[in-house]
């Protein structure tokens, strides 16, 4: 069994227990929600049904990504997890606007609230998410869909605190709109963090080029390579994580024999893996072809 193998069925146990966990969290939260009449905490279960759901995702997209590539999907599943991860953070997006709608709703009708079971509650849940952030914690900051998961139990984890501050004050002070500003800041911070992950995510799954790329700066540095001419037609794109594209139309000075184009593809390969962490590179030769030399071409 391979390096790679080992962490892959590391992510996935780790994932699991934290599935397990989440679900065991949800269904407390539910229940005690209903029964002391907590907007905080129905709607700390329902951000922490959304982690369920996403950590779900996050599992089948982990076990998609170990399948080979085949005939039909020469990419394999590669993409799964960038997929899974957009997903999440759309999630989190939308949790948190239903959020905004019903803490609005209590503000205007606030109710009392039984805070001794909110305390309780709130407290299991920061225990059992706080385990479960440091089983993804390694993993968040080399994957995509790692780091989604994570973030939506981190996230639920720091609610989890403000629903135990607000039921403290519930308790002792008798402050019952503070439930509903506690709903409210949960929900800013679930768009804040959903909305770079899903601003990350929608540029992988578009196929924009990569925000630490500079199209001019490949070319400045390919230029520097005698025998090539001109570098035009470009698409530069990452595949997921780990793999980053790269294609062009290169036009040489002289027609040039495959062997040498072979010597001077080694060099390009070098440069682009070496300078820009370009691991994936397809290279179309050209002499004296009258195509469009622009660097940009619409296909």
């Amino acid at each position: 069994m391979t390096h790679s193998h080992s962490q892959q069925e590391l992510k996935g146990k780790n994932l699991l227990i934290s599935i397990l966990l989440n679900i065991l969290i949800t269904v407390s939260q539910i229940i005690g929600g209903l029964i002391s009449g907590s907007l905080a905490l129905l709607s700390d279960a329902l951000h922490n049904f959304s982690d369920v759901i996403s950590l779900i995702i996050s599992y089948i997209a982990n076990l998609l990504a170990k399948r080979d590539a085949s005939i039909n999907r020469t990419f394999g599943y590669k993409r799964a997890e960038i997929l899974a991860a957009f997903i999440n953070a759309s999630t989190l997006i939308i949790v948190a606007i239903l959020l905004i709608i019903e803490a609005i709703k209590r503000f205007i009708t606030p109710q009392e609230i039984e805070s001794s079971l909110v305390i309780w509650l709130s407290f299991i849940a920061i225990l059992a998410n706080g385990f479960s952030v440091l089983l993804l914690r390694k993993d968040s900051k080399v994957n995509m869909n790692m780091r989604s998961a994570y973030l939506h139990l981190l996230t639920d984890m720091m609610a989890s605190v403000a629903v135990l501050i607000g039921g403290l004050l519930m308790k002792f002070y008798e402050i019952f709109w503070v439930d509903s500003l506690l709903t409210l800041v949960i929900a800013l911070y679930l768009i804040w963090v959903g909305f770079d992950l899903f601003k990350e995510s929608f540029k992988v799954l578009m196929l924009f080029t990569p925000n630490e790329l500079h199209i001019k700066t490949i070319i400045k540095e390919l230029s520097v390579i005698k025998e090539i001419k001109n570098v035009h037609h470009i698409h530069l794109w990452q595949l997921n994580e780990e793999e980053t594209h790269f294609e062009a139309h290169i036009d040489f000075h002289n027609d040039i024999k495959l062997s040498d184009f072979d010597e001077i593809l080694k060099q390009i390969e070098l440069i682009l893996f070496d300078k820009f962490q370009i691991n994936h590179v397809n290279i179309q030769p050209e002499f004296g072809k009258c195509d469009s030399k622009d660097v940009i071409v619409q296909d």
